[in-house]
């Protein structure tokens, strides 16, 4: 079939066709951080998945950094592998360099720059910090795709963090509530809420799910612990 255009005749294979790009892929999973006087707590679901297939039950979004700091990743897998890759090898390098560890903000500082640096085509990541500062007290440290960093003391990001933070906002930071001052929360209780804020994503949130990993964050370095969702 051919289209008359004045004296000659263009066919229909012959228009220009467009051709849509996306580079990125969002493979779910949520963040949770909250930090205390003297620990920090991260945990992070295990489920990895795209769309309404599931690709493995099992995958801990959790990175270790130093004995002090924990980074959290959701959302494009291959992207988290690609950041964390470069900055555990920045890690290595400054400890190379100075014979000590970075801090958690020096880490938190330098997360942001390389963020920055790819602003113009970013990592399509929910990036949280968590660790302990010079001083051995809490620290969360969250950001937006290029690289802007707010410190905090709760914070949730991921597929679910639209869910998850106004629950944070209510049994931690208490907005809103009258007659009320907020003050630090011990240990117990910091796991105990992002236990239930967890179980209350996995029941509106299908990209959450299965189980968490939770890293704790103290002066004795990271405990890792395990705990089970719904996996359906």
């Amino acid at each position: 079939m051919a289209v008359q255009t004045g004296i000659c005749s263009i066919s229909e294979y012959e228009r220009p066709k467009m051709a849509s790009f996306y580079p990125y892929a969002d493979n779910g999973g949520s963040v949770v951080a909250i930090a205390g006087e003297d620990y920090a707590v991260l945990g992070s679901d295990t489920r990895l998945s795209s769309g309404f297939s599931i690709y493995t039950r099992d995958q801990s979004k959790l990175f270790q950094l130093s004995n002090t700091t924990v980074l959290g990743c959701s959302g494009c897998w291959c992207d988290t592998l690609t950041l964390t890759r470069v900055l555990e090898a920045r890690i290595q390098m400054y400890l190379h360099e100075h014979h000590k560890p970075m801090s958690t903000p020096a880490v938190a500082q330098m997360l942001s720059t390389m963020l920055y640096y790819k602003r113009f085509f970013p990592y399509y990541i929910s990036n949280i910090l968590a660790g302990l500062d010079e001083e051995g007290k809490g620290c969360v440290y969250s950001y937006d795709p290029i690289g802007h960093c707010e410190r905090s003391m709760f914070r949730a990001g991921g597929s679910a963090g639209a869910l998850l933070q106004p629950l944070l906002d209510n049994q931690i930071g208490f907005k809103n509530m009258e007659n009320v001052t907020p003050e630090p929360i011990p240990l117990d209780k910091a796991i105990a809420i992002l236990k239930d804020v967890f179980i209350s994503a996995a029941e509106r949130d299908i990209y959450t799910g299965d189980s968490i990993f939770i890293n704790v964050i103290t002066k004795d370095g990271v405990k890792e612990e395990k705990f089970n969702l719904r996996r359906d």
